[in-house]
């Protein structure tokens, strides 16, 4: 983890810079699999469980019996902690849905929107050495509460053609009953396109790889909406000589072990605790099952010294990260001042693994600087705003002049018309 003392601002940009592991020809690999799968349908969708996830064919529609199994093959403590950071997802979620207000916005005209769900939407949660359960409840939990009347899950089995049985048992939790053992690419183009077996959806949610990413953000030319643009997971920490080395370090670590594509960074007004830091990282990494996976992602991390919190919160704001946690002696104050972040986690205690699983807050965030421009999910996601409007003869008769005068002199006479009958008839009355 390489350590850079006080950086020119002009170095800030270069520093923000995200890792990238080169893929060969990577547009050209996903675009064959959305083709194949667009034509070949459920047949190319088994050629590709067999060829990446060395899985034999077989049924893609995962059935009622072995959901059920899942029940007896989950550790019971393991229920327990699923079923907490249920309540609290659902509890910070369902506050976000809105009653519809009426707006006047003139006497006689009245302005309001209510949120709608989108009908059927696709939930792609990995596999693979890390089957990630939590995400299927921070994607599951605000489909369901926003109502989508479809709800399906992709996700890829194991070599032996299973799925992880907590993923089963937390998509039971969740109330969610239709899951395809497929993963990578093709499961992104079975949703976007349709299969014999899996149907079309109109957005797709949920992290991946680079292949999957890719696929997203290709199917999304084609008129199928996807969550945001993702891609490795990413921390900022900012912390001064008041936080425990030990605490930060661990935090690093945290997110190092996503995978050697992750990055971490330190960011300080204390060498003194930049170096305290560092010695924890060496001590903690030693233990951790995952210590090559984190040993790649800690070669593209950095610590660096700043003269100031300010400055730090400043250098965060440009590096724009997906979470970010202020773990200084004034942490309140200082997130005052954050404006381009994915979450934020203040305070010592708040550790940004809270988020991921069980505070009640969204783990799925934007990446690699899209906190700049994209939220996390929310309920809201899953949802779409309708606008209505009523006008009464009152009404028109007060805002019609005005827009026959806009739309005459943009040339829209037929747009002018629309009013004018109106305004006749009116008159006439």
């Amino acid at each position: 983890m390489e350590t850079i003392l006080n950086p020119e601002k002009s170095q800030w940009d270069l520093l923000c810079k995200r890792p990238v592991l080169e893929k060969d020809n990577l547009d050209l690999v996903v675009k064959e699999i959305l083709e194949r799968v667009k034509n070949e349908q459920d047949k190319a969708l088994e050629y590709y469980s067999q060829k990446f996830d060395s899985c034999p064919s077989g049924n893609l529609k995962v059935p009622a019996e072995e959901i059920e199994r899942s029940v007896e093959l989950v550790p019971q403590d393991l229920k327990n902690a699923l079923e907490t950071a249920k309540k609290n997802i659902e509890t910070f979620h369902a506050a976000q849905l809105k009653g519809v207000e009426k707006i006047e916005t003139a006497e006689g005209v009245r302005c309001w929107s209510k949120n709608v769900a989108i009908e059927k939407v696709g939930l792609y949660i990995p596999g693979g050495s890390a089957p990630l359960f939590s995400t299927l409840l921070m994607l599951g939990i605000p489909a369901k509460l926003a109502g989508c009347k479809r709800i399906i899950v992709c996700t890829p089995p194991g070599q032996n053609g299973e799925i992880s049985p907590v993923i089963l048992y937390t998509a039971r939790l969740t109330g969610i009953s239709e899951i395809y053992r497929v993963g990578g690419a093709q499961a992104i183009a079975a949703m976007a396109y349709g299969t014999e077996t899996i149907p079309a959806v109109y957005k797709i949610f949920g992290p991946g790889n680079q292949y999957v990413t890719k696929a997203k953000e290709l199917v999304q030319l084609e008129g199928v909406a996807i969550d945001m643009p993702a891609g490795p997971s990413e921390v900022l920490v900012i912390a001064d000589d008041s936080a425990a080395p030990e605490f930060v370090a661990a935090d690093l670590l945290s997110q190092a072990e996503h995978g050697p594509d992750s990055q971490v960074v330190l960011l300080s007004n204390s060498n003194s605790l930049i170096q305290k830091v560092r010695n924890e990282i060496a001590e903690q990494l030693a233990v951790l099952p995952r210590k090559d996976i984190v040993s790649g992602a800690l070669e593209n991390s950095k610590s660096i010294l700043l003269p100031s919190l300010d400055e730090c919160i400043s250098f965060s704001n440009c590096y724009a990260p997906e979470h970010l946690i202020i773990n200084t002696e004034n942490s309140n104050a200082l997130s005052e001042k954050v404006i381009n972040a994915g979450s934020v986690f203040l305070g010592a205690y708040s550790c940004e693994s809270a988020g991921d699983y069980a505070s009640g807050t969204n783990h799925t965030l934007p990446t690699n600087g899209y906190a700049r421009m994209y939220s996390g999910l929310s309920t809201g996601s899953f949802m779409k705003r309708i606008t209505f409007q009523e006008i009464t003869r009152k009404g028109m008769a007060e805002l019609g002049p005005v827009i026959e005068k806009m739309a005459e002199s943009e040339s829209l006479i037929g747009h002018r018309n629309a009013v004018s009958v109106r305004l006749k008839t009116l008159k006439n009355d």
